[in-house]
């Protein structure tokens, strides 16, 4: 850490680069980037220079520390996940009343902080559309389950969303994060609310022959899968218990950690075995996903090794040092880039303050850890490239010939005049 302060930024500009491709070429160069294989081509070309810099200046145990203690658990955990959920199968067409659609983005909020957000919304969007089927109007529920579903709902714990994963890794208990249960429960009622109102609206506007035809067309809901519950619950515990606050021998040996991961992994090929395949076909589940994740993160862990040394050392320099800069600036970041880097970058950040007195939280003050984690997740619904589930919802609405609005008309009509008055008014409330 003694060099960290001679990084030139020069060292930054492959992390810069690794989160612009995330970023644009979706948008711009979409038949390249569908490749996982140019994924792992762009991560590997840009992550090179930096390993080669990093071993020339004594940086090895930094890189072992990144990959081995933070990649390694972030995909064991995300795979896990990815596994278990699309062993789950959930069908059915009930009445898409508003009620009953308020109450399925509401189950969704719920499962988001346990199943992570991911698994929550390739649960629940299928159903979800399979129910609204019938009714002419039906972008908006879309883009309230991309919302709440697929981002909002996973704050309660360090399975909801990856940022707050990484900041449980860093210190934060598992049990920390229901310290954000205030914020969890104002955003997500309030669009719950928000939903009800606009979906009721749109209900009214429906052609009495789709209210008729969503009357008749009823097929109970049944779940498929059950016993992956069990190992979800697995994974669960697993992440609660198997970590140094309650097995003290990990502290002997850091390598200890890894009876977590081990107890995950079991849990995710428990899943494989006792899963039909039938079932994970209907479920169109496919390992494109995971490995997307992979090959997109094995390249931004290893760029931003220079940028978190540098900001560790230049933290007092950069201007950001209130609870609120802390919150908008991880937003807005979290909004265009990906939250989990955004929300690793701005814990270094808040590390580089050098403040050692009053509460510490993963070693910066808790107040900094509540607006980092809060803006990471929920800042991830303002576009379709903040959270990994928003473009998966999309594409899912639309293969199923629902019209979705596009990157900036997703801005103008939804996040800016929905989404960003509530985090706003829960800036203002709560973190400050």
């Amino acid at each position: 850490m003694e060099n960290s302060q001679n990084i030139p930024l020069i060292m930054i500009l492959p992390f810069v680069l690794m989160l612009g491709a995330i970023a644009v070429l979706p948008l711009t160069f979409n038949h390249f980037w569908e490749k996982n294989k140019n994924k792992l081509i762009v991560s590997v070309v840009l992550g090179i220079p930096v390993l080669v810099y990093l071993l020339m200046n004594g940086f090895t145990h930094e890189i072992i520390h990144t990959m081995l203690f933070d990649y390694v658990p972030f995909i064991i955990l995300l795979g896990s996940l990815f596994t278990i959920t699309g062993g789950i199968f959930l069908t059915g067409d009930i009445e898409a009343k508003p009620a009953i659609n308020t109450l399925f983005l509401g189950i969704g909020a719920v499962l988001a902080s346990f199943m992570g957000t991911t698994g929550a919304a390739m649960l629940l969007i299928r159903p979800v559309i399979q129910t609204n089927r019938q009714r002419t109007f039906k972008a908006h529920t879309i883009l309230f389950f991309i919302g709440i579903v697929a981002n909002c709902g996973g704050l309660l714990t360090p399975l909801g969303d990856p940022p707050l994963f990484m900041m449980y890794l860093r210190g934060a208990p598992f049990e920390w994060f229901f310290k954000l249960g205030v914020e969890w429960l104002f955003t997500n009622a309030l669009l719950l609310i928000l939903y009800f109102i606009v979906d009721s609206y749109y209900y009214k506007k429906e052609p009495a022959s789709a209210i008729k035809r969503d009357e008749t067309a009823i097929k109970p809901i049944k779940i498929q899968g059950k016993r992956n519950f069990i190992f979800l619950a697995g994974v669960v515990l697993s992440v609660a218990f198997l970590n140094e606050q309650y097995l003290s021998f990990i502290n002997i040996n850091p390598y200890f950690k890894f009876v977590r991961e081990a107890v995950i992994l079991l849990m995710g090929y428990l899943s494989m075995l006792f899963t039909p395949k039938l079932l994970r076909t209907s479920n169109n589940f496919t390992w494109h996903p995971i490995e997307e994740v992979a090959y997109l993160f094995f390249g931004i862990f290893i760029t931003m090794i220079p940028a978190l040394l540098y900001l560790e050392t230049n933290a007092k320099h950069l201007g950001v040092q209130t609870i609120s800069q802390f919150y908008y600036y991880t937003g807005l970041l979290s909004s265009f880039l990906d939250n989990t880097p955004t929300a690793v970058t701005f814990h270094s950040l808040a590390m580089g303050l050098g403040i050692t007195t009053g509460n510490l939280v993963a070693g910066i003050p808790e107040e900094l850890l509540k607006a980092i984690s809060t803006a990471a997740v929920f800042f991830g619904s303002m576009t379709y490239i903040g959270n990994g589930p928003n473009f998966m919802v999309k594409a899912v609405a639309e293969e199923n010939n629902i019209k979705m609005p596009d990157f900036f008309s997703y801005m103008i009509k939804f996040s800016i005049i929905v989404l960003l008055p509530i985090f706003i008014l829960v800036q203002l409330l709560f973190i400050k």
